[in-house]
C-alpha cells in the first residue's frame, strides 16, 4: 500500500487490515517513523522515538500473528502517548527540564492495557510543562505547533499528541485532561477526544497534576478509534483506589444506530456568554445537523451554581498541583517555565478553607447539573474553545498581559465537565476563516460515554469532517 494511502487509514481501518493480513504491522509502522523522522520536528511533536525497538516490536507481532497468536483488537497498531505515562525502564519527562532524567520504575496500567490489546508504543509525544497549560506553549521545549498551520497552537496540555495524530504521523495516542486537555487540543487539531467520567480509566502510572479532578483518555481521528482505544483501557484497577467498579460496554456496539429521539440540549447562558459569533455560527449549524437526523434540540438555562465552577477548578488544580511540587518549588524553582510557575505559587497561599469550599460546591454543581440538564436532555452540547484558534505568538500568556484572563476564557467551556466529573466528547465541526478546526463538546451523565460516543459518531458519518487532513507539503 503506498505510504500515503497507509497514513490516511484510520486506527480501525489499520487494525481490520493487519488481522486480515492485508498490511503488515512493520510496513504500518516503519511509515510512522519515517513520519515521526520527517514531520515530527516542523511540529516539535515529539519527544523521543526508538526506531529501531518499534520496528522489533512490529516484527514480533507480525511473527505472533502470522503463528496464529494474536492478542487482541488492537494488534500490531502502532500507536505513540504523552510524555506522562510512565513505563517501567524508560524515561517521562513530562515536558519539564525538573524530570528530564527521571526513569520510573513502574508501567502505567493505560499503557499494559493497551499492550494487552496488541497495541505497539513506539513514541513519547511532546506536551505542555505538567500538563499545565492550555495552548500548547512551553518555554523548556518550546511551543508545539499546529499541523494546519504552524504558526497557530495546538491548544494543551496534550499537545505531541494532538498535533502527531492530526498529521497522520500515529494513528492514536493517549491524553490527559484535567481542564480541558485533551478536549482542547482535539478540537485546536480536527480530532475526537474523549474525556472519561471521572474514575472510568486508571491514572496508576501517570504522572498527577490534580487527584481530584485528573483523568486519562484517547485522541483519535474518529470516534470508532476512540471507542475502540477506551474499551481497552477502561475498567477498575485495584492500583487506583479511585477508579471505578461500574461495568465497561462494549463502546462499539450501537456506535451506528444514530440519534433518532435523542434529546441534545443546547444551553442558553454560561457556555455561550464570550463565544466569538464565527464559532457561534458554526455551533448552531451542528445543531440543525443533528435535527435533520432526528435529534430534539432542548433549549435549557445553565444554573447559576457552574459560574463558579471555572474558577473553583482553577483553584484546586493550583493547590493540589502545589502539594505535588512543593519540594521542587522549594529546590528547584528556577528550573520551571514562567507559566507553570506561575499556575502553582498561589495553590501555595490558598487558604484552606477556600480549597475545602471548592471541593464542597462541586456536588451542588453536579446536582443542579442533573436537575436543569439531564433530567430534561440526553446528552449537552457546548463549544469547546471560544473563539478561532490563535497564534502562537498572539497567545504567549507568559509574556503577555492579561495572563489570567487569557487562561480562564481558554477553559470556560471545558473545566466546568472536570469539576462535575462528567464525561465529554470533542468532536470536529468545521474550520473558521483562519482555515482551523473547530469542534463542539457533547456532555453526558456519569459513565454514558457510549451514549456519548454514538452520538458524535452519527454526526461524524453526516459530515465527514474527519476525512479532512492537513497539507504537510508546507512543513
Amino acid at each position: 500500500m503506498p505510504d500515503d494511502a497507509l497514513a490516511a487509514l484510520s486506527l480501525t481501518e489499520l487494525a481490520a487490515a493487519i488481522a486480515a493480513k492485508k498490511v503488515s504491522s512493520l510496513e504500518a509502522t516503519r511509515n510512522c517513523v519515517e513520519r515521526l523522522e520527517r514531520y515530527g520536528p516542523a511540529l516539535n511533536a515529539v519527544a523521543a522515538l526508538d526506531a529501531e525497538a518499534a520496528l522489533d516490536a512490529a516484527r514480533a507481532a507480525d511473527a505472533a500473528l502470522a503463528s496464529g497468536r494474536a492478542c487482541g483488537p488492537l494488534h500490531g497498531v502502532p500507536l505513540a502517548h504523552k510524555d506522562m505515562y510512565y513505563r517501567a525502564g524508560r524515561p517521562s519527562a513530562c515536558g519539564s527540564k525538573i524530570l528530564a532524567d527521571f526513569v520510573p520504575d513502574v508501567t502505567s496500567t493505560a499503557l499494559a492495557r493497551l499492550d494487552g490489546a496488541g497495541a505497539l508504543d513506539i513514541a513519547r509525544l511532546n506536551m505542555v510543562e505538567f500538563a499545565l497549560g492550555t495552548t500548547g506553549h512551553n518555554e523548556i521545549i518550546g511551543p508545539m505547533r499546529n499541523p494546519w498551520n504552524t504558526a497557530h497552537i495546538t491548544g494543551g496540555s496534550s499537545s505531541g499528541s494532538g498535533a502527531s495524530v492530526a498529521a497522520r504521523l500515529i494513528y492514536g495516542a493517549l491524553g490527559s485532561d484535567t481542564g480541558g486537555s485533551i478536549r482542547l487540543p482535539a478540537a485546536a487539531c480536527g480530532l475526537v477526544g474523549i474525556k472519561p467520567t471521572y474514575g472510568r480509566v486508571s491514572r496508576f502510572g501517570v504522572m498527577p497534576l490534580s487527584f481530584s479532578l485528573d483523568t486519562v483518555g484517547p485522541l483519535t481521528r474518529t470516534v470508532s478509534d476512540a471507542a475502540l482505544i477506551l474499551r481497552a483501557i477502561a475498567g477498575r484497577d485495584p492500583a487506583d483506589p479511585t477508579s471505578s467498579t461500574a461495568p465497561v460496554p462494549d463502546y462499539l456496539a450501537g456506535l451506528e444506530d444514530g440519534v433518532r429521539g435523542l434529546r441534545i440540549a443546547t444551553p442558553e447562558s454560561y457556555f455561550y456568554d464570550s463565544v466569538d459569533d464565527e464559532v457561534a455560527a458554526l455551533m448552531r449549524a451542528s445543531l440543525e445537523v443533528y435535527a435533520s437526523l432526528g435529534a430534539e434540540i432542548v433549549p435549557v438555562e445553565m444554573p447559576a451554581s457552574l459560574a463558579r465552577a471555572n474558577a473553583m477548578t482553577m483553584l484546586i488544580i493550583a493547590v493540589e498541583g502545589a502539594a505535588y511540587h512543593g519540594r521542587w518549588l522549594e529546590t528547584r524553582r528556577g528550573d520551571y517555565g514562567r507559566q507553570t510557575l506561575a499556575r502553582l505559587l498561589p495553590g501555595l497561599v490558598h487558604p484552606a478553607r477556600r480549597y475545602v469550599e471548592a471541593l464542597s460546591l462541586r456536588r451542588q454543581v453536579i446536582e443542579d447539573l442533573e436537575s436543569a440538564v439531564f433530567a430534561r436532555a440526553d446528552v449537552l452540547h457546548t463549544p469547546i474553545w471560544p473563539f478561532p484558534i490563535p497564534t502562537i505568538a498572539e497567545s504567549d500568556v507568559a509574556s503577555n498581559p492579561g495572563f489570567t484572563e487569557f487562561l480562564t476564557a481558554t477553559g470556560h467551556c471545558t473545566r466546568p465537565i472536570n469539576y462535575a466529573g462528567l464525561p465529554g466528547v470533542s468532536v470536529p465541526a468545521g474550520f473558521t476563516g483562519n482555515g482551523l478546526p473547530t469542534a463542539f463538546q457533547l456532555v453526558g451523565r456519569p459513565f454514558d460515554e457510549a451514549r456519548l460516543l454514538r452520538a458524535a459518531r452519527s454526526y461524524e458519518r453526516e459530515t465527514g469532517w474527519s476525512s479532512q487532513a492537513p497539507d504537510l507539503s508546507k512543513l
